[in-house]
């Protein structure tokens, strides 16, 4: 009876436990008719952009899970972003253009012309004077956030780009693209490294707050973090899709990440793991973004939606789903 007994706990013991549901979103966002490239929340939090391949930005109120404005392009929205002080509004177009918006009342400032191909990136400095696009063309373009006026062309990728970014002190500047490389400007437009490493293309490339990081996410499947002083890889966390968005947390210690196969993917900095991930979308996740507080993520899919979820810190206890 003892040796029975013995064998049924060891039994129960070796039998796994039946895996955790993936964890359900506090809103979900519905109203696009295609899929959703990019999401943004506001500088206050308390509203979240999305453009999408239906030619429109959407702003959500989130308080309310209601959208409060439609902002038509006419083409693919591929990235958005609010200026510093919420009071504008920007979307990179696939009809070659960037747009401005006055982000209260929805009016539209200007079209910014000059590429040739599409506009995939768009990002204001952090002082909102300057606002910066990346192209299909190859380039990337500084404008006068104000006036709409062309300031600048940095030339040097060799071909598309899908992503750009100012430095949280305004006096850099870094893209990436289908070259596989990320470049790094100085405030005067002058290419100063060439960060490589991806073996594909390089979606998206963002600044920790700190500015003292930037991450890449690529085709490739995996997410980078690198040096910009010196230009060094010093982590690569590895997927396995193709990843299309990254996005750090206000601190610097998390990254959020998404990707080909419709995961969601939280990763703790300091030790390179994942802290929880979980299957966000039925399609393709393609966008994701940290509130202000840290507390929320939002994410864009190929299945038409934008969902927010709780965003757990690195010390808290939480599933680690791989």
């Amino acid at each position: 009876m003892r040796a029975l007994l013995l064998i049924v706990v060891a039994t129960l013991v070796m039998v796994p436990a039946s895996p955790a549901a993936d964890p359900t979103p506090r809103m979900t966002l519905r109203g696009h008719r295609d899929g959703i490239f990019s999401v943004a929340f506001s500088p206050d939090g308390k509203q979240l952009a999305s453009g999408s391949r239906d030619g429109v930005v959407k702003v959500w109120d989130l308080a309310k899970g209601e959208e409060v404005r439609t902002l038509k392009c006419g083409n693919q929205v591929l990235r958005v972003a609010w200026s510093p002080d919420g009071k504008q509004l920007g979307a990179a177009v696939a009809d070659k253009t960037a747009r401005l918006w006055d982000a209260t009342t929805g009016k539209e400032l200007h079209q910014l012309p000059g590429h040739t191909h599409w506009v995939a990136g768009i990002a204001f400095s952090p002082d909102g004077e300057r606002l910066a696009t990346a192209s299909a063309d190859k380039s990337v373009k500084l404008w006068d956030a104000q006036s709409g006026k062309e300031l600048q062309t940095l030339t040097g990728h060799t071909a598309e780009v899908w992503s750009v970014a100012f430095r949280p002190d305004g006096k850099q500047l870094a893209s990436a693209g289908k070259d596989k490389s990320i470049r790094l400007w100085d405030a005067a437009g002058k290419e100063e490294k060439v960060l490589k490493g991806h073996t594909a293309d390089v979606y998206t490339v963002v600044y920790s707050a700190d500015g003292k990081r930037i991450a890449s996410a690529s085709q490739d499947g995996t997410v980078k973090l690198w040096d910009p002083a010196t230009g060094e890889e010093v982590l690569s966390l590895r997927g396995d899709k193709p990843v299309y968005t990254v996005a750090f947390s206000p601190d610097g210690k998390r990254v959020a990440s998404v990707s080909q196969d419709g995961m969601v993917k939280l990763w703790d900095v300091g030790e390179g793991r994942v802290i929880v991930s979980w299957k966000g979308h039925k399609n393709e996740a393609w966008a994701v973004a940290f509130s202000p507080d840290g507390r929320r993520l939002a994410t864009g899919s190929q299945d038409h939606t934008a969902a927010l979820w709780d965003a757990p810190a690195t010390n808290e206890v939480t599933r680690k789903k791989e």
